[in-house]
């Protein structure tokens, strides 16, 4: 079994200059697919549920099928809740057997923020598991606009909420299709320098691959959230899938081809976070 938490994964990645893959997954297919991925490249992986995958399967199911393929592989594997909005929703997750919580509490003024964190960090911590934060608001492709992080309201963030993780906005954009934009270095030397907790970035998909790749083995940014370039794989493949024959209509031979795909884009993903 090599189910294990967030932190037992970004500590030895923080530092060793790496980053961890925070895989976003909607379905079985795709999150067995990630943890083939993760086998093949010899690389720890995490395997988050957000709001959509939430939305589609109850996280009792998702922490059975999470802990599953986690008990049959050969790396290490986290069950991670990304961007929970509550405290019963976070504690639905811990008892679902989920091994990390991420809480987001980025659109609430800092103060509130910092006290809710730290209620999901102590629960979390009590029963043993990690739980990551977010300071600043990443916002999304043609949504809400971004709220940069403030290095030194990072800095406080870090040490009054315990948190293990630390997602950061420096330019990064939630559901990002292409990979023209980047993230803005000097703040995220400024957090650096104000802070030692792993530092995560989401939207990774909208990140140049080459600065992922340097920036995953020269700074403190020890988790990548990559979805939206694997949906689109996902995608592609079943767009395929259906179009070469009409007439088939069996779900699981039509899905069945998407998972080499996916495990192919998922483990270009991996590769390039381990420079």
């Amino acid at each position: 079994m090599t189910l294990v938490t967030l932190k037992d994964v970004l500590q030895p990645a923080l530092q060793q200059g790496y980053a961890v893959g925070g895989l976003v997954c909607l379905g079985w297919e795709d999150m067995r697919a990630y943890v083939a991925a993760a086998e093949t490249e010899n690389c720890p992986v995490i395997l988050q549920a957000g709001p959509g995958c939430r939305a589609h399967t109850p996280l009792p199911v998702l922490g059975k099928m999470f802990r599953h393929l986690a008990e049959q592989a050969s790396v290490p594997v986290v069950a991670h809740l990304d961007h929970g909005y509550t405290y019963d929703e976070c504690s639905e997750a811990l008892d679902s057997g989920f091994t990390s919580l991420m809480f987001d509490g980025s659109r609430k003024p800092l103060a509130d923020n910092i006290k809710e964190t730290r209620q999901i960090a102590e629960m979390a911590h009590n029963s043993g598991i990690s739980c990551e934060g977010e300071i600043g608001f990443v916002g999304y492709s043609g949504g809400e606009a971004s709220a940069g992080t403030d290095p030194a309201e990072a800095a406080q963030f870090a040490a009054e909420t315990g948190v293990d993780a630390m997602a950061i906005s420096v330019g990064n954009v939630h559901l990002q299709q292409d990979k023209e934009g980047g993230l803005d270095e000097p703040r995220i030397a400024a957090i650096q320098a104000a802070t030692g907790v792993p530092l995560v970035i989401h939207g990774g998909s909208g990140v140049p691959v080459d600065q992922r790749r340097r920036l995953a083995t020269t700074t403190n940014i020890s988790k990548f959230n990559i979805g939206t370039e694997l949906r689109m794989a996902f995608g592609n493949a079943m767009r395929e899938a259906v179009n070469r024959d009409a007439e088939r209509f069996d779900r699981v031979s039509i899905l069945k081809e998407t998972h080499d795909p996916v495990m192919e884009a998922a483990r270009t993903v991996l590769r390039n976070l381990k420079g």
